[in-house]
C-alpha cells in the first residue's frame, strides 16, 4: 500500500479571495454568534443551555441538565472552530471566551477524567450502561479533537490535560482485557479523535483503542447484553422496547447503527449518515496508518456505492429523514431528502483520508462537490443562520403543512434542538487548509485549488508553493514553485472530471503530457531555480442529466459551472419552478450577480406553461407556453434573498 500525508499546519496557510471571505466571517461572526446561542442570548431561538450544563455539573449553579443527551457535543465542536481560528492568526477576544468555557469545563470534570453533563447531573449511576444510545463516547470525540485544536494553536496546556484525563479514563473502562467494557459506540467519533490524540500525544493505548473500536465492531452482543442488563428500557421513551433504538427509524438497528458485519466485510453505507461517515472516515485513516489491506478495500468499495450511486450532485448523502440515513441505490428525491449537512463533512473527512493511501481525482471532486454546494449551502451569507437538511427541491407551503416534509425547513434557521450542524461548518471551514494538499517524500499533489502559499517538507528538500486563483469562478489557477535543493521533484495536479478540455504551462510552455489514470498531470522537475506553472480548466456552463434509475430527475436538466451546482429561485423566476422548462438547445449565458461580488450567475432561455383554470383542482390539458428569460443562482447561495421556492433539477424541452 502507498503512503501520504497530510500536511502540517506551518507548512500552509490559505490566502485566498473566496475562502479569505468565510474565514473573516466564521471568526467574526460564525463564532461569536455560536457563543451567544451557547450562552442562551439570542432572542427567539432555539435554547442551547449548552454553557450552562456545564456549569450545573461544575456545581458553579444549580439546575437540571437541559437538551438533547449529546448536548456537549455543541460546546466542543464550537471549541474546536475556535481552536481552528486560532491556527490561522491569534485573537484575544475569541481565547477569552474558550478560556473561560475551558474553565468551566475543567471544573465539571469528574477525579477519574469522566466528563458528560447529563450523566453527572441526571444519572451518575447510569454511566457507560447505554453506549448504544447515549452518546458518552461520541461527545468525549469531539471534546478530545476541541481541545486537540485549541491546544495546538495556543499551546495552553489546560484543555490538553483535561482530554488525556478523558481518553485515559476511557481507555480504563473500554478494551479486550477481561475486566473492561468489550464494546463500541453507538454514535461513531471517537475512533477519528483517539488517532489525533496518539498524533499529538505519542501514547500508543490511544491508536490501539480506536482500532479496538474498529475491529469489534459488528463481531460480538455487546449491545444486546447491555440492552438486557437495563431492561431493556429506551433512553429516548423510558420505557421498555422490543429492539434498542429503534424509536424513529424502519431500518434494523444493527444497519442502523452500522454493526451489522464486521466492518471488513461492509460493502455499501447502511443506516445514519453521519455515523456511517465518521466510522468509514477512521477505517481509512487506520488502513492508512497500519498499511491493512483489507480494511482499505472495505473502504474503497464503500467509497464507490457513495458517490456513483448514493450522492445528490450537490454532495449531499443520506436520502431519508427517516433515521437521517442512506437508503437503496439510485433513492435520490430532491423534495423529501434530508442530506444533513453534517453528512456532507463527513464525506469531506473521509475523502481526505482515503488520500493518505490513493491518489485519485474522485476524492478531490467530492471534496468539493459537497464542500462549495451543500456544506457552504449549510450557513447563510451573513453567517447567522443555518440548514440542517439540504433539499433540492423547496416549495415552502408544503414543508410545513405535510409531515412528510416539515424536516425540510424553507428558510434557515437561527439554531436547532439538534444543533450538529452549525459549529461543524465552523470548524471545518476554519480547518480547511488541511485539504488542499498530500505529499510523500518526493512528492506533492494538488487536490483543491484554493490560493495561499507555504513550504511543504518532501525527503531532504522543500517545495515552496504560492498559488493564486479566482476559483470557483474563474478557470485560470497560478503556481510559483521552488525547492530549496538541486533535487527532483514532482508536483500532481488533481484535473477534476468536470472539465472536459484543460491547458496547463510550464514557465509559459504548454505541458504534453496527459493526466494520468488518477486524473492528474505529474510535472517533475529540477524547482530549485524557480518555476511557474498556469492551469487553465474548462468552466462552460454544462447542462447535466441524471442516470435513468435515478427515476425522479427523468426528462429533468441540472446546471453546472466548474464546481459549483445552480438553482432557479422564485425570487427571479416567479413561482410555480416546476412549470419551467429549459431549452436545452439555447446557450447558457454567464453574467456577474447584482446581489454578491464576484459570483457569476447563468442565464438562459426557457419557457412557461400557461397556467389553467385555477378555480378547478383537475382541468383538461390545454397547450400554450411563454418564452422567459430563466436566472440560475449558485445553490449555496439560495433562501439568501428572500423566502421562496427553489428547484435544482427543471424540466427539460426543444
Amino acid at each position: 500500500m502507498k503512503q501520504y500525508r497530510l500536511l502540517k499546519k506551518q507548512e500552509w496557510d490559505i490566502d485566498d479571495h473566496f475562502w479569505n471571505y468565510y474565514t473573516k466571517l466564521v471568526r467574526e461572526t460564525v463564532i461569536p454568534y455560536q457563543w451567544e446561542i451557547l450562552n442562551d442570548r439570542i432572542p427567539d431561538s432555539e435554547p442551547s443551555h449548552g454553557i450552562d450544563n456545564f456549569r450545573i455539573a461544575a456545581k458553579d449553579m444549580d439546575g437540571n441538565f437541559y437538551g438533547e443527551v449529546f448536548q456537549d457535543s455543541d460546546v466542543a465542536k464550537w471549541l474546536e472552530a475556535v481552536g481552528n481560528i486560532l491556527m490561522l492568526k491569534r485573537d484575544e477576544d475569541l481565547e477569552a471566551k474558550a478560556d473561560e468555557a475551558i474553565a468551566i469545563i475543567e471544573r465539571a470534570q469528574e477525579p477519574d477524567g469522566y466528563l458528560n453533563t447529563y450523566f453527572s447531573i441526571e444519572a451518575p449511576e447510569k454511566k457507560w450502561t447505554n453506549v448504544l444510545e447515549c452518546h458518552e463516547l461520541y461527545c468525549a470525540g469531539h471534546f478530545i479533537e476541541g481541545a486537540i485544536s485549541y491546544y495546538l494553536a495556543t499551546g495552553k496546556e489546560k484543555v490538553y490535560k483535561i482530554a488525556l484525563r478523558l481518553a485515559d479514563h476511557i481507555c480504563d473502562v473500554f478494551g479486550p482485557e477481561e475486566k473492561k467494557l468489550h464494546g463500541y459506540p453507538g454514535h461513531q467519533e471517537i475512533e477519528i479523535a483517539l488517532l489525533k490524540l496518539y498524533d499529538v500525544s505519542g501514547e500508543k493505548r490511544y491508536l490501539e483503542l480506536s482500532k479496538y473500536f474498529i475491529d469489534t465492531r459488528g463481531t460480538n452482543q455487546f449491545f444486546e447484553e447491555e440492552f438486557e442488563k437495563r431492561n431493556r428500557i429506551c433512553q429516548w421513551t423510558n420505557c421498555e422496547v422490543e429492539y434498542p433504538n429503534r424509536w424513529y427509524n424502519q431500518f434494523p438497528y444493527t444497519y442502523y447503527n452500522q454493526f451489522h458485519l464486521p466492518v471488513r466485510e461492509q460493502e455499501e453505507p447502511v443506516g445514519h449518515a453521519v455515523r456511517g461517515l465518521y466510522m468509514y472516515t477512521a477505517m481509512a485513516d487506520l488502513a492508512a496508518r497500519t498499511k491493512d489491506q483489507e480494511l482499505f478495500c472495505a473502504c474503497r468499495k464503500i467509497w464507490n456505492n457513495i458517490v456513483t450511486r448514493q450522492m445528490y450532485i450537490t454532495g449531499g448523502v443520506g436520502s431519508t429523514h427517516s433515521g437521517e440515513a442512506f437508503t437503496t441505490d439510485y433513492d435520490l428525491p430532491n423534495d423529501t431528502n434530508y442530506a444533513e449537512t453534517c453528512a456532507s463533512i463527513g464525506l469531506l473527512f473521509f475523502a481526505q483520508k482515503m488520500l493518505k493511501t490513493e491518489v485519485d481525482n474522485t476524492y478531490g471532486d467530492t471534496m468539493e462537490r459537497a464542500l462549495y454546494n451543500t456544506i457552504l449551502g449549510g450557513m447563510n451569507y451573513e453567517g447567522n443562520r443555518f440548514f440542517y437538511v439540504n433539499p433540492l427541491e423547496v416549495v415552502p407551503e408544503t414543508c410545513s403543512g405535510n409531515t412528510e416534509r416539515n424536516h425540510v425547513k424553507p428558510t434557515r434557521q437561527k439554531w436547532f434542538s439538534c444543533a450538529c450542524c452549525p459549529p461543524n461548518i465552523a470548524r471545518t471551514i476554519g480547518g480547511l487548509w488541511q485539504y488542499i494538499y498530500t505529499a510523500n517524500e518526493d512528492s506533492v499533489f494538488v487536490h483543491l485549488y484554493i490560493g495561499g502559499k507555504g513550504k511543504i517538507e518532501l525527503s531532504g528538500n522543500e517545495l515552496e508553493i504560492h498559488q493564486e486563483t479566482s476559483y470557483p469562478w474563474g478557470d485560470t489557477i497560478h503556481f510559483d514553485i521552488k525547492s530549496t535543493k538541486e533535487k527532483e521533484a514532482s508536483v500532481a495536479f488533481r484535473i477534476p472530471s468536470w472539465s472536459s478540455t484543460y491547458t496547463l504551462e510550464l514557465d509559459g510552455e504548454e505541458v504534453s503530457t496527459p493526466k494520468n489514470e488518477s486524473g492528474y498531470v505529474i510535472v517533475k522537475g529540477d524547482w530549485s531555480k524557480g518555476r511557474k506553472v498556469k492551469l487553465q480548466l474548462d468552466m462552460t456552463p454544462r447542462l447535466m442529466e441524471a442516470n435513468q434509475k435515478v427515476h425522479y430527475n427523468a426528462g429533468r436538466i441540472a446546471i453546472t459551472r466548474g464546481p459549483i451546482v445552480y438553482c432557479l429561485e422564485e425570487y427571479d423566476n416567479g413561482k410555480y419552478l416546476n412549470q419551467l422548462t429549459i431549452d436545452t438547445k439555447a446557450k447558457p449565458e454567464e453574467i456577474p450577480s447584482k446581489d454578491w461580488q464576484d459570483v457569476v450567475v447563468i442565464q438562459t432561455k426557457g419557457y412557461r406553461k400557461k397556467p389553467g383554470d385555477e378555480r378547478e383542482l383537475y382541468a383538461l390539458y390545454q397547450e400554450g407556453e411563454e418564452e422567459v428569460k430563466l436566472t440560475a443562482v449558485p445553490y449555496f447561495l439560495w433562501n439568501n434573498r428572500s423566502d421562496g421556492e427553489m428547484l435544482v433539477w427543471m424540466r427539460s424541452g426543444r
